[in-house]
């Protein structure tokens, strides 16, 4: 089959930022505490953007970076956990606002793995041949989500999108192969409750724990599946979920020499969205030059993970 490459990648984040000084306002929590247990310092917060306006934002920029016209777009998917819209999907709606014509759009929800999960959808279905150019995008809404009573989540949750470009590939390199699966015996460690209003909720020294002790073979799966090792990777971009885990992630990995994203520290945890908002601006910032492989390792509810050595466009 033929190989799938990132064209282009786009991000958008909300210009509201609630920093750790005003958290400490609304729940029993102050800077050090935050910090010391998650590394956040700040998240931004939409207020009157929806996850189809975030998701549609960032789509526009990758689409613009890629120089491609939105007729030549045959794939939108969204990967999104928090979207209040059952249908039409948030990639319909995405599809209308950026003037793509008749192309398959769909959601896809796998929590926090999501874009990984949706990337690796899209480069199966455009190596197939069922679209020349997919359009990729993880955005969530999580304040629509969170209990801003409960300090033990509140301080972790961010808003933003963040968008990829996915097309053929004329040379190696591009995507590799996807590992991806879950555990759902432990499902309910990471969850969504819509009992009286939608809100995250999770166990979370259960979830740093899974994290910590069990994902790093994972990841190393998907290097060996690429054909390299941690060593050679020039950069890693984990789900943004806490900065110990991230922290503890690479350690396992032992890849020293790599550009590690740590945009926790300024967005929080944005699930979906957290992958391609670190990598897009990891890219935009130049610390990652074209054609460095990347490991993009997704992780959250479901207990699911997904993940995949890409090169940077």
């Amino acid at each position: 089959m033929s190989q799938t490459r990132i064209a282009a990648l786009g991000h958008y984040q909300p210009e509201h930022v609630l920093t750790n000084d005003d958290l400490a306002t609304m729940v029993d929590t102050n800077d050090a505490w935050i910090r010391q247990r998650t590394g956040i310092a700040t998240r931004h917060i939409a207020r009157d953007q929806t996850v189809a306006d975030m998701a549609s934002a960032a789509a526009e920029k990758a689409l613009s970076s890629a120089g491609l016209q939105p007729d030549e777009i045959g794939m939108v998917v969204v990967a999104t956990c928090s979207a209040m819209d059952r249908c039409p999907s948030n990639a319909a709606q995405v599809a209308g606002t950026l003037g793509i014509p008749a192309a398959v759009c769909f959601d896809l929800n796998n929590g926090c793995a999501g874009f990984c999960t949706a990337l690796a959808t899209a480069d199966h279905s455009v190596r197939a041949g069922a679209a020349q150019h997919a359009l990729v995008i993880g955005a969530e809404k999580m304040s629509d989500v969170t209990d801003w009573t409960d300090r033990s989540t509140c301080v972790l949750l961010g808003d933003g999108a963040g968008a990829a470009i996915i097309s053929l590939a004329s040379d190696e390199g591009g995507i590799g192969p996807v590992v991806w699966g879950s555990d759902p015996t432990r499902a309910q460690t990471v969850r969504i409750n819509d009992d009286w209003r939608p809100r995250f909720q999770q166990e979370g020294q259960s979830v740093y724990r899974w994290a910590t002790t069990e994902l790093a073979p994972i990841a190393r799966e998907a290097c060996a599946r690429a054909g390299i090792t941690p060593a050679d990777l020039g950069g890693i971009v984990t789900h943004q979920a806490n900065l110990r885990i991230i922290e503890a992630l690479v350690r396992q990995l032992d890849a020293d020499q790599a550009v590690v994203a740590r945009d926790v520290v300024d967005s929080g945890n944005t699930s979906a969205a957290s992958v391609p908002l670190a990598l897009a601006k990891l890219v935009e910032r130049g610390d990652l030059p074209s054609g460095s492989p990347v490991l993009l390792f997704s992780f959250g509810g479901g207990l699911s993970w997904a993940g995949q050595v890409v090169t940077t466009p």
